[in-house]
């Protein structure tokens, strides 16, 4: 039987993008500016998240204690709403729509590892929010999800496939539950 031996780890062909020192200073900045409550204002975040080369569209609300890996890897729609300590690992690309609610403690997860590797090698893979989509205070999406229009992923829940539109979804893993009927 083998085990893992994370000595042999190798990240290839993963690529952070940006330049190490890019990368270095933005550590820096989302340190001092996102991961804080000390600094309130969405449109400075929103400032700052333009200059590292995300893509944000009007009136987005991000509150304090966001964490975001590489925001040149993040697109965010008209309107979206980012919670209290919201985790985006973006790894890669996270395409977040227009009217996206992401609430308290919402993970959004686009890197794993290959258990059945000695090596524990990455696994990366994008995420695609699109319009109207809420996620629930402290649930899960992981790596490869389509949250497709106006679904719902409950509080606490954890996607580990595709959510249909205009659907609700709850547990670990999640399931259809019932349809989103908006009025």
């Amino acid at each position: 039987m083998h085990k893992t031996d994370l000595s042999a780890y190798n990240n290839h062909p993963f690529n952070p993008g940006g330049t190490a020192f890019k990368r270095l200073l933005w550590y820096y900045v989302n340190a001092l500016f996102f991961k804080t409550s000390v600094i309130p204002s969405s449109a400075f975040k929103v400032f700052l998240l333009r200059a590292f080369g995300a893509k944000i569209g009007k009136n987005v609300t991000i509150k304090p204690c966001v964490n975001i890996k590489y925001p040149w890897f993040v697109s965010i729609g008209d309107q979206s709403w980012i919670g209290e300590n919201v985790w985006i690992d973006s790894l890669v690309m996270i395409n977040i729509g227009a009217h996206v609610c992401l609430s308290q403690g919402a993970i959004l997860l686009t890197g794993s590892h290959n258990y059945k590797k000695t090596s524990f090698d990455l696994l990366t893979k994008g995420l695609i929010l699109e319009d109207g989509v809420w996620i629930g205070a402290g649930a899960i999406v992981n790596l490869g999800t389509i949250a497709a229009s106006h679904s719902v992923l409950t509080s606490g829940s954890v996607a580990t496939t595709n959510l249909e539109p205009y659907s609700v979804y709850q547990g670990n893993p999640a399931v259809k539950i019932r349809e989103r009927n908006i009025s």
